[in-house]
């Protein structure tokens, strides 16, 4: 049994072995066949960096820096969503339409918090008024009440003062007693306690006690406070325009339920009344373009015309691209350097295009 299992491990390293050397023998006879065609070679050629990326477009005659670029607004595209989730209950603007900073743009739906802020309104009103109240003192017949009992007591007081007085000069004559002098001196100095004590009354009903006041303003400050934490609420419920800019793009209608994404907003807004142009400039061209240099754009959709510009920022550091010109041959994983063109003219462009920059080397 060991001799067959041998035998037959020996014929199949034999045959494995006869069929290398047959594919060896083979290759050697039919040569190298790696040698690229023709079409390769021109596509390889249009993707070389310092050639022109760009597949379509006429390159200007002289010595530039090209590359692919898209059209944006003077301020980067500013993406809007709510700060909490909801169903959007009213849309107030419409895309094309050029709004001011502070324009409401989406509600959500609000019962709740608005009517919760109605509540807080209400009662920061009749604090205001318990405070008024509490300062100017009691109202009108009140106080009236109170200054005629302090006339009528200031009344009293200049009678037992008069009775005392005549009391005193009988005295002295002896026609009274001095028991009878001390009750009237008793009476009167009573007298003149409560007319006291009805001006302090009367006092306090004009102005009001200061403690009161200060438990009033207090109660006030609570209820603003109650009421400025409900209008925060429901402005988390509201996207306002942050800057003035033209409504790009709403992606959500009424009736649907939203949620924040950092990545998926419901409204984008720019500002378009300046375009510019953000290009890649590859890497090995970084050196030949600065701030100032003139540059050329040109778009596929409008043939032999060109939108001139000038570069008004570099970039700080390398990065991946931005526009692509969705051949399959295109390079992919090189680094690029952004530079943003300010636009002279830019009739006829519309944010997102991509469009082909010739960038005036630096000399």
């Amino acid at each position: 049994m060991k001799n067959i299992r041998k035998y037959g491990t020996r014929v199949l390293v034999t045959i494995i072995g006869a069929m290398l050397i047959t594919v060896v023998a083979r290759t050697a006879i039919a040569g190298p066949q790696s040698a690229p065609r023709e079409r390769d070679r021109e596509l390889a050629a249009r993707i070389e960096p310092s050639q022109n990326p760009d597949t379509t477009l006429q390159r200007p005659e002289g010595d530039f820096v090209g590359g692919l670029g898209v059209v944006e607004p003077r301020e980067q595209e500013t993406r809007l969503s709510p700060s909490v989730a909801g169903r959007i209950a009213q849309v107030h603007v419409v895309e094309g339409q050029f709004v001011e900073a502070g324009t409401l743009l989406v509600e959500l739906e609000s019962g709740p918090e608005t009517a919760a802020l109605a509540a807080a309104e209400a009662d920061v009103a009749i604090q205001r008024a318990s405070l008024t109240r509490s300062r100017r003192g009691l109202r009108v017949e009140d106080l009236n009440a109170i200054t005629l009992d302090s006339d009528a007591a200031a009344a009293r007081a200049e009678l037992s003062r008069g009775v005392l007085e005549r009391l005193e000069t009988a005295a002295r004559s002896g026609a009274v007693t001095g028991d009878e002098v001390d009750r009237a001196r008793r009476q009167a100095e009573a007298d003149r306690f409560s007319v006291e004590a009805s001006q302090a009354r009367q006092r306090s009903g004009r102005t009001g006690r200061r403690e009161d006041v200060l438990v009033v303003l207090a109660q006030l400050q609570a209820a603003e406070a109650r009421r400025d934490q409900a209008r925060a609420t429901l402005d988390r419920l509201r996207v306002v325009a942050p800057l003035a800019g033209e409504v790009m793009e709403i992606r959500n209608r009424i009736g649907e339920y939203v949620v924040p994404s950092p990545t998926d907003a419901m409204i984008l807004l720019g500002d378009t009344r300046q375009l510019r142009v953000r290009l890649d400039i590859d890497e090995r061209d970084v050196a030949r373009v600065s701030l100032g240099a003139a540059t050329i754009v040109r778009v596929d959709a409008f043939p032999g015309r060109d939108f001139r510009g000038r570069v008004v920022i570099l970039g700080e550091r390398m990065g991946r691209k931005i526009a692509r010109t969705d051949e399959p041959t295109e390079r992919i994983d090189t680094k690029v350097l952004e530079c943003v063109v300010e636009l002279e003219s830019f009739d006829g462009l519309i944010p997102g295009l991509r469009v082909m920059g010739y960038v005036a080397p630096s000399e």
